[in-house]
């Protein structure tokens, strides 16, 4: 598949439809060249300490995130409609336990910039400036908490470096 590169500013779908209802894929790749990608419906994108970003969230069980810890590059990648049920497969499936882009039927690359999918719509390629875990002290409206058993995201703020788009 051919892609061709666009500002952020070019980007001209929805942020809410994008994450929030088609999902993404979370993807980094370990030093030993290792990938891994996980479905997400959270996260965001905007503008930070003057930079283009995207924000992600990845628990500490899920087996991505020590792919994410080990690199200092994360993509997040979009798919049409016809990908839902291969994001749903991404999503519940471990790649601790299959090789679960196989079984999804992707088609994984890597770049310098970092891991992008043949059947992506858009990959968004970014790098890691900032990484923290959410604290429950902080949370201050009572139904948030109901999302957790102590399993707190790790947050990542990535600067956008590349953004790909389907020719």
């Amino acid at each position: 598949m051919s892609f061709k590169e666009i500002k952020p500013s070019d980007i001209n779908s929805s942020v809410f439809t994008d994450i929030g209802s088609k999902w993404m894929l979370i993807s980094a790749q370990k030093p030993d060249g290792s990938i891994n990608t996980m479905t997400a419906s959270w996260g965001t994108m905007g503008v930070l300490w003057n930079k283009n970003i995207f924000v992600c969230f990845v628990r500490p069980q899920r087996f991505t995130h020590e792919f994410t810890e080990a690199s200092d590059r994360i993509s997040i990648s979009f798919f049409g409609e016809e990908y839902h049920e291969a994001l749903t497969v991404c999503g519940r499936k471990s790649g601790r336990d299959c090789d679960k882009i196989k079984l999804a039927g992707l088609t994984p690359f890597t770049t310098e910039n970092g891991v992008g999918f043949n059947e992506a719509e858009r990959i968004i390629y970014g790098k890691k400036i900032y990484v923290g875990k959410l604290d429950p002290k902080c949370f201050l409206s009572d139904d948030i908490e109901k999302h957790y058993n102590n399993d707190y995201h790790t947050v990542y703020i990535c600067e956008i470096e590349k953004i790909e788009e389907k020719e």
